[in-house]
């Protein structure tokens, strides 16, 4: 986000929270995590966990003070270095404790129906979402869309993550394609999993080797939920304008 684009129009407010890198305060009349934060109050969650770095003063000054919540208990976990989302996830132990939870991105607008789908759900799940449909309706560009992890299902049940799919494997797997967002269900067996990972060849602790872990080692079995509906992503400043006219007019109540 930080990275530099001629082409995007941002006002100042906006062009300030990108240079800051903390993508879901993006103002889009306001915050872009306040309308993710509506939509996870929409779909039934009432207690929800914002793990942030040591640095983010403005996310716990905004949501722990600015904001006065009524329909949403919102507390903070910290994630002391970003060492990776498996580390993030691993970071909300303490909140979560031995119940199952959502896990999601802060720079994402999920549909509802994900949303309540993986609520109503007994046990881990993880939302699928149509590859086709993310191309035709999200504001995601289809050559980054093709760049997205790809879930292998076998009889409802996730079976593999594949990372950044190349063209030749996508081109072998059948209609319809499913990605992964990263919209989870995870009980507490994922915590395990993420203290058993090593990092990845990035240097990452990824939830996708935690969540390969849970099912190869641990015996979890993931409900995949399949969604034709568009996830809206806040990578780029590209995507900003984009995103805000989508949202245009969309009501927050937190």
């Amino acid at each position: 986000m930080r990275k530099a684009d001629n082409e995007a129009r941002l006002s100042r407010e906006q062009e300030e929270a990108a240079n800051a890198g903390v993508k879901a305060m993006i103002p889009i009349g306001r915050p872009f995590l306040d309308y993710l934060l509506h939509g996870l109050a929409d779909a039934g969650y009432r207690e929800i966990c914002l793990v942030i770095g040591p640095e983010h003063d403005k996310i716990r000054t905004y949501y722990g003070e600015t904001v006065k919540p009524s329909r949403l208990k919102i507390g903070f976990a910290v994630q002391e270095k970003p060492l990776g989302t498996a580390d993030a996830v691993a970071a909300g132990e303490e909140f979560a404790g031995e119940d199952d939870f959502l896990a999601i991105n802060s720079d994402n607008y999920y549909p509802r129906e994900a949303l309540e789908g993986l609520r109503a759900i007994e046990g881990p799940g993880l939302a699928v979402f149509d590859r086709n449909t993310m191309i035709a309706e999200s504001n995601i560009p289809a050559d980054r869309v093709s760049k997205f992890a790809v879930a292998m299902i076998e009889d409802g049940y996730l079976t593999r993550i594949i990372e950044k799919p190349s063209p030749e494997v996508l081109a072998r797997l059948p209609e319809p394609v499913g990605l992964s967002m990263n919209c989870w269900r995870f009980d507490e067996r994922i915590f395990e999993a993420c203290r058993s990972i090593s990092p990845s060849p990035r240097g990452e602790l990824e939830i996708t080797d935690a969540v390969q872990y849970a099912i190869d080692r641990l015996g979890t079995r993931f409900r995949a939920l399949p969604f034709a509906a568009p996830v809206l992503d806040i990578t780029s400043r590209a995507d900003i304008e984009k995103v805000a006219a989508k949202l245009k007019g969309s009501e927050v109540r937190l």
